[in-house]
């Protein structure tokens, strides 16, 4: 009876250095703490955003055709109505991530201002070097009564790396597959996430070519909406430009703010959305007026 009484105690000393030595649980997310989070890999957790770097839909000129199928998207997968994850590819600078935020808050304050008992509309980042740990982060999401936008920005994959598959198996392959009261938006240049030298190689040592290929190039299949951003014309620029003159009130004359504008492009080396925002920081930097948002 000692014996069994020994080893039982022993036991119990055994699982309680295994306890102490295991790291706490992470806290359960606050998710009506902020309409945006950071999700952070090493700690499984969630960081509220205060205040989102974003401006409003309006003065994102140019892209008018994706701003508006997008706002649709969003707005049924907020009223709990079938909607497709969205590929956003293309020209750099020209407002892909800027329509991501832009949209997220103009749907949600929509859904705040109405009369409907609607869950909150939440946008959640995760950064490309934690795609991994997409699962993860999903089966948080699943068990909250909200409704998620989780948003990669600036998502490729290159040589090597296999973290794409966690994130195809989200989208659609896997067996619990995307929870019903999330949607995946991620940015790109690329059209097919992946540069044209991997896509070369993948066909040049593969036994067969084209399903080695297939498996890497159809993650962009899983998502439903594809949304392309395009080289910035110079009417397109410059009706950026006016577009944040005016609603900023700078106070210029038309002929000096598109000649500046044009200066400004030139020594920039090209026109597109980041280059007019840029230029209009300048100018009101110099204008001594500040740009509220």
């Amino acid at each position: 009876m000692s014996h069994e009484h020994d080893l039982e105690a022993r036991l119990d000393r055994i699982a309680a250095a295994l306890e102490r030595l295991s790291p706490p649980p992470p806290p359960a997310p606050d998710f009506d703490a902020a309409d945006a989070f950071v999700w952070h890999a090493a700690t499984l957790t969630f960081q509220p955003v205060p205040v989102v770097n974003r401006v409003p839909r309006v003065l994102l000129k140019g892209i008018d055709g994706s701003a508006r199928q997008l706002l649709d998207n969003t707005r049924r997968f907020a009223d709990g109505l079938p909607a497709n994850n969205a590929l956003l590819w293309g020209a750099r600078g020209m407002g892909k991530s800027s329509l991501v935020k832009a949209v997220h808050a103009e749907v949600e304050a929509a859904r705040a201002k109405s009369k409907k008992k609607q869950a909150g509309l939440k946008l959640i980042e995760i950064h490309r070097e934690d795609i991994a740990t997409l699962p993860a982060c999903l089966a948080a999401l699943r068990i909250a009564p909200h409704r998620f936008i989780v948003f990669c920005d600036d998502l490729s994959f290159d040589r090597d790396d296999t973290s794409y598959k966690s994130l195809k198996a989200v989208l659609e392959g896997g067996i619990e597959g995307r929870p019903a009261n999330v949607l995946f938006y991620a940015t790109s240049n690329r059209r097919h996430l992946m540069p044209r030298d991997m896509v070369d190689n993948e066909r040049s040592t593969a036994i067969n070519p084209s399903e080695a290929v297939e498996e890497k190039v159809s993650l962009s299949d899983r998502f439903g909406l594809w949304l392309g951003f395009h080289n910035c014309s110079q009417d397109d620029y410059l009706a950026m430009v006016e577009g944040y003159a005016e609603h900023f009130a700078l106070p210029i004359a038309r002929d000096a703010l598109v000649r500046e504008a044009l200066e400004w492009s030139v020594t920039r080396g090209g026109r597109s959305g980041r280059v007019a925002w840029q230029f209009t920081q300048d100018l009101a930097g110099r204008l001594g007026k500040t740009l509220p948002l």
